[in-house]
């Protein structure tokens, strides 16, 4: 059975939490849980947050019988700000967002246990 954790209009670019799913997609809660501190990027705060609710939200009682099923980024709305640049001009930059949505199961690649 497939648990869904979200984390909505978090400040982070979503291709740095993008890099971060990557390394736990696919592996054990366990491992994820042991590799995500060791993550030099601060959306790893974020991610193993998302993935402690995941497997909360499960009610599971061993972490290295669940897997990472599906975990992916999407983008957030764009806050753009203005800073004043030469001869009256403005230079215009992005504050990005992301949503983190992580899927966490029983089941490891569509095979029970």
């Amino acid at each position: 059975m497939d648990f869904i954790a979200k984390a909505k209009y978090a400040r982070y670019s979503p291709r740095k939490a993008g890099q971060v799913l990557g390394l736990i997609r696919g592996k054990s809660v366990a491992k994820a849980f042991g590799l995500l501190p060791l993550v030099p990027r601060s959306a790893g705060i974020l991610v193993f947050k998302t993935l402690k609710s995941a497997y909360a939200n499960s009610g599971a009682s061993d972490p290295e019988r669940m897997f990472v099923k599906k975990a992916w980024v999407d983008l957030g709305p764009v806050m753009k700000r203005v800073r004043p640049m030469a001869m009256g001009g403005r230079g215009i930059y992005k504050r990005k967002m992301c949503h983190v949505t992580i899927v966490v199961s029983d089941e490891r690649n569509g095979k029970k246990g």
